[in-house]
């Protein structure tokens, strides 16, 4: 699994709707529910102060939570979360139920190695990432933090598909009909422009001999 666990005191929640979510708001608590393994929703609320500095930490999506409410422990995953649009604060979370046995979807974070080995950027050209983070279909508890993508050798013009990269046992990807691109190295605009002056002083030179 990609980072610690971590826990989150709960209260379960019999009123629903915008008047109650904005006193839960008031209070510092997020509205929130528990849903999925075939049983019903649970409406919960959370401590908003908590569960936003785990949102900020990162892997928030990526990591198992154990929620305490009513007396019960719960297992889950944050599948969603709602941002209020002008404040940019967390109003709302969705979490699944989850256990040892279940095969979850989950956006994977894509990191990139070695760039000082590509000799495409070393000569200028820019990385372009086609997919900052990749759909995987995996384990509940074996969610990897992230993948990472090796950039040694690569020279302007390459790409990076999935296939080149190493996933780790039991992790497979969502599109699985075609060897899609994480990344490219491409050439940038200055570069060019450097190139034409290049040629441009090479021409003086020359005229003026």
């Amino acid at each position: 699994m990609s980072h610690d666990t971590y826990e989150l005191q709960a209260e379960t929640r019999e009123r629903v709707g915008k008047g109650s979510s904005r006193a839960l708001r008031r209070d510092g608590k997020i509205p929130a529910v528990i849903y999925g393994d075939k049983q019903e929703p649970i409406s919960i609320a959370i401590p908003a102060k908590e569960t936003t500095l785990r949102l900020h930490a990162g892997g928030f999506k990526t990591t198992i939570a154990t929620i305490i409410a009513g007396g019960k422990k719960y297992q889950v995953l944050p599948k969603d979360y709602q941002l209020d649009p002008v404040r940019d604060t967390l109003v709302h979370v969705d979490f699944l139920r989850v256990s040892k046995n279940t095969t979850v979807t989950v956006a994977v974070p894509v990191h990139f190695e070695n760039e000082e080995k590509s000799p495409g950027l070393k000569r200028g050209g820019a990385l372009n990432i086609v997919r900052h983070d990749v759909e995987f279909l995996c384990a509940a508890n074996d969610i990897p933090e992230a993948i990472t993508v090796d950039l040694t050798g690569l020279d302007i013009g390459d790409s990076v598909h999935i296939s080149a990269v190493k996933l780790p046992k039991g992790v497979t990807p969502v599109i699985s009909d075609r060897d899609f691109t994480i990344a490219t190295i491409t050439s940038t605009l200055p570069l060019a422009a450097d190139d034409a002056a290049e040629g441009e002083e090479a021409a003086d030179e020359k005229s003026e001999d």
